[in-house]
């Protein structure tokens, strides 16, 4: 019988937490943190009960945001070594990210170490939202830096976290409100070597096909003139969308590409 995702965010995983977070930290309350978490969760859904855990850890954890983050950087675990796993194996990590993304806002430089981090072992394409709207020179700074990291979920941050209809999150405007921003992202990682990256620039690019269709269908026009390995695969599944509308000039583009 398949378990709901949900039903790993309760009492289990808390006690899962605290033995991690008290080789760290051996004042960590653990009964009252399992307690807490066991008492609210379970009329809740999925996002309900990784927000009432993050919520336990924010009042278990040192009060000290920069003292409670460095005792979660280190209960992280291996680097996930494949394109998989995140919302499997890395998925005790959730209400950590959460964390992050909820009480780490006025602390930029420390949050984005953090984010960097969990990102290799689970996501962090949700917790970087409110900082690109919150810090978005900062955060575009950050990206262009990342763009070029070794780590391929460290790269495909760049691409999922600033997607406008990124699955399971509120819809998000293009960067300053410009498109041709996230198209700067998105560029360096058309030839990227990893087909998990690639994927998600053509799910970006789809994105961005349904509210500013002129400007990226005409960059997109000018990166096929200079060709590259992958650009035909990345260009069809970007036009996904106009296609299903019947847009000419998307099918023409298509059949160009073979």
């Amino acid at each position: 019988m398949t378990v709901a995702l949900k039903e790993y965010f309760g009492a289990e995983l808390a006690q899962r937490l605290s033995v991690l977070i008290r080789s760290h930290d051996p004042a960590f309350p653990e009964k009252a943190f399992i307690e807490a978490v066991a008492g609210q969760v379970g009329p809740l859904e999925l996002k309900g009960r990784v927000a009432v855990i993050a919520e336990a850890l924010r009042e278990a954890l040192p009060p000290d945001y920069t003292e409670a983050v460095r005792i979660l950087l280190q209960i992280l675990g291996p680097e996930n070594e494949t394109e998989e796993g995140m919302f499997t194996n890395g998925y005790f990590l959730m209400p950590v990210a959460y964390y992050v993304e909820k009480y780490g806002l006025d602390h930029f430089e420390l949050s984005m170490h953090a984010l960097y981090e969990i990102t290799k072992r689970h996501t962090a394409e949700y917790a970087i939202r409110p900082y690109l709207a919150l810090h978005v020179n900062d955060c575009l700074k950050q990206l262009h830096i990342w763009v070029r990291d070794a780590n391929p979920h460290v790269r495909r941050l760049v691409s999922e976290g600033t997607r406008p209809r990124l699955p399971w999150a509120k819809r998000m405007e293009v960067i300053k409100g410009d498109p041709k921003q996230n198209l700067a992202l998105l560029e360096p990682l058309l030839d990227d070597p990893s087909f998990y990256v690639r994927k998600s620039v053509a799910n970006h690019l789809n994105d961005l096909t349904k509210d500013y269709k002129e400007v990226t269908f005409e960059w997109m026009l000018q990166k096929v003139e200079y060709g590259g390995e992958h650009l035909p695969w990345i260009i069809r599944r970007a036009l996904r969308s106009l296609m299903k509308t019947g847009d000419e000039a998307a099918w023409e583009l298509a059949g160009k590409l073979g």
